[in-house]
């Protein structure tokens, strides 16, 4: 836990009638979400679940700088990483009980009178099941639901800060540099070069046959060392650039009004 979360901004820091007097106020809650998986040989397994919170804390404090009442609960640590069990270091969960877990989370949240619930995602393989999810529980519990990953509402400022990637790839520049910014103990730089090899990015099947099409695989399918991206690219400072201009882009998402009031359907 960040020393962020140790404030007025982590849902878990707060007594239950400081969470009911947040709820009258109509606060946002961000729940993020990642993966405990492996980072090839250079980074820890705590990646996507480490980032996901410190997004969400970064974007917290903006909108409560703005005056938007909002909390971030505690962190989802696992998620949908089947395609990574193959090489180790991973804990992953089925899509049952991903959407079991997140259905028990938003449906407390909601009784507990909160309305505006975002679940801020911090893995790939996790997209198309929150989709799906937030898609379901939506049309159940009739709230605005909402979900994004914190990387790619950034697209601009990945593109523009990153020098041999345009987006977030796997343990890359990217990732590695926001690691050596948030955790730089926890970098192996002797293994920053083992990383990136002869054997990495081989093609995803889209690349072979076109694009829209799907066949899964797993991530050692594409590369051995686990990695998908030039580690040895990222620098504290990209991954500081990065992480602000991050929590900047999920500030103002989640700070338009719009973003609430739009109807989900005419019968609601």
């Amino acid at each position: 836990m960040t020393d962020r979360a140790a404030g007025s901004l982590a849902f878990a820091a707060h007594t239950a009638p400081e969470l009911r007097a947040m709820a009258a106020r109509d606060a946002i809650v961000i729940v993020p979400i990642g993966a405990t998986e492996q980072h090839g040989p250079h980074l820890p397994v705590m990646v996507d679940h480490r980032l996901a919170t410190e997004a969400a804390f970064r974007a917290a404090g903006l909108l409560d700088a703005a005056g938007h009442p909002v909390l971030v609960t505690p962190t989802v640590w696992t998620g949908f990483s089947e395609h990574h069990m193959e090489l180790g270091g991973t804990i992953t969960i089925d899509f049952a009980t991903m959407q079991g877990l997140l259905r028990g989370i938003v449906r407390s949240l909601v009784r507990g009178g909160f309305r505006r619930i975002c679940i801020l995602n911090g893995h790939g393989g996790n997209a198309a099941p929150l989709t799906v999810a937030v898609s379901e529980l939506t049309v159940e519990l009739k709230i605005p639901l909402v979900t994004f990953a914190y990387y790619d509402v950034g697209d601009a400022a990945t593109q523009a800060i990153l020098e041999t990637q345009s987006g977030i790839l796997h343990a890359c520049e990217g990732e590695t540099a926001m690691i050596m910014a948030t955790e730089p103990g926890l970098v192996r730089h002797a293994f920053l070069g083992a990383a990136h090899g002869p054997d990495q990015d081989r093609p995803e099947i889209e690349a072979l046959v076109g694009p829209k099409v799907f066949r899964w695989q797993t991530l050692n399918a594409r590369a051995r060392s686990g990695v998908i991206g030039n580690a040895a690219a990222g620098t504290p400072d990209k991954g500081e650039r990065l992480l602000a201009a991050y929590a900047v882009r999920i500030a103002e998402v989640l700070g338009t009004k719009a973003l609430w009031e739009a109807k989900a359907s005419d019968h609601w």
